[in-house]
């Protein structure tokens, strides 16, 4: 059987539902402990409460502690595979965060749950298990950080929460799941062509995110030029464009030297330097901001954090962003 390494970090997977108040909230014990034999059937199982944090609460810092537990075990430990139980509201961010960072090449699988362990239809364990199963397959290895529930294996640069209770909210939109999880194994019909990481040690800028909206003006732009900032992401309209008042304050950061990454709210589709009118991609792209090819506006901010260690100059930037 592999060794596998589970680590709880927190989340709906480690809550209950209060019969009482219907207050869903952490205990004092993470009720998943009390599923690991359930377990040793499926693989050599050794577990880690790293965090009991609800995943609002979750910040770069402890992403990174993560990133580097996770290679620590795996270097000293031998590990085979790892499974990381997650809080589902940032659990994307964390996900790629880890894909991007992570140098080993074992299958890594975060997962996670929408309905706490003592509710109806309860998905923890369920998924749990699956994400087991997918740390344990030979064929998981090699394709980066994989995001597994719902029986479905997504990979963490392109799934994201789509519904805000549905047990099936996580999706990758346009590119769909890479395989699936039955009773009978793991099964991969697709595979990630392309993987870039990035050695980082620390992460120590500061990013903003912030969405475009009809009307939008300077005026936020002007705002955030009194913060400690690194550099901003913006989830621009359509295909990259933003309203014509908005370019002024996207200007003025620009010559401040601070990069600007630029991505759609659409959540389907990448953005392009293609309309030429005030406020249009070409215009923004001839000014200087970066555009990504297909992140949203979260994993983007992420993948800036972590670029911003390895360089700050404006084209070796684009060029990252490109992969």
């Amino acid at each position: 059987m592999k060794k596998i390494l589970i680590i709880h970090t927190g989340g709906t997977i480690s809550m209950k539902e209060d019969e009482k108040t219907g207050a869903v909230k952490p205990g004092e014990k993470n009720p998943l402990h009390d599923t690991t034999p359930s377990l040793k059937t499926l693989a050599d199982i050794h577990v880690e409460e790293l965090f009991h944090l609800p995943s609002p609460h979750m910040t770069p810092k402890e992403m990174l502690i993560l990133r580097n537990t996770i290679e620590e075990k795996i270097k000293k430990e031998h590990f085979q595979g790892v499974v990381i139980t997650h809080g589902t509201d940032t659990l994307e961010e964390t996900a790629y965060f880890l894909d991007l960072t992570i140098q080993e090449d074992v299958p890594i699988v975060v997962t996670g749950a929408m309905r706490s362990s003592n509710e109806i239809g309860a998905d923890g364990l369920y998924n749990l298990i699956s994400s087991v199963k997918v740390a344990s397959s030979d064929e998981a290895r090699g394709k980066g950080v994989l995001v597994v529930l719902n029986d479905e294996i997504h990979t963490a640069k392109n799934v994201t929460k789509t519904h805000t209770s549905n047990i099936a909210t996580f999706q990758s939109p346009q590119y769909g799941p890479i395989g699936i999880v039955t009773k009978r194994g793991v099964f991969f019909h697709h595979s990630p062509t392309k993987r870039v990481t990035y050695p980082i040690r620390q992460l120590s800028k500061n990013v903003v995110l912030l969405k475009a909206y009809a009307g939008m003006d300077d005026m936020l732009f002007d705002a955030i030029q009194t913060l400690p900032l690194d550099g901003l992401v913006i989830e621009a309209l359509g295909q990259g464009n933003l309203p014509p008042k908005a370019t002024k304050g996207v200007k003025s950061l620009l010559e401040k030297k601070i990069p600007i990454v630029l991505v759609s709210r659409c959540f389907n589709g990448i953005v392009q330097d293609i309309y030429g009118y005030e406020g249009g991609g070409k215009q923004l792209k001839e000014m200087g901001v970066i555009f990504s090819n297909g992140l949203n506006g979260q994993k983007a901010r992420i993948k800036l954090l972590v670029a911003l260690e390895m360089t700050n100059d404006d084209e070796k930037l684009q060029e990252m962003f490109m992969d």
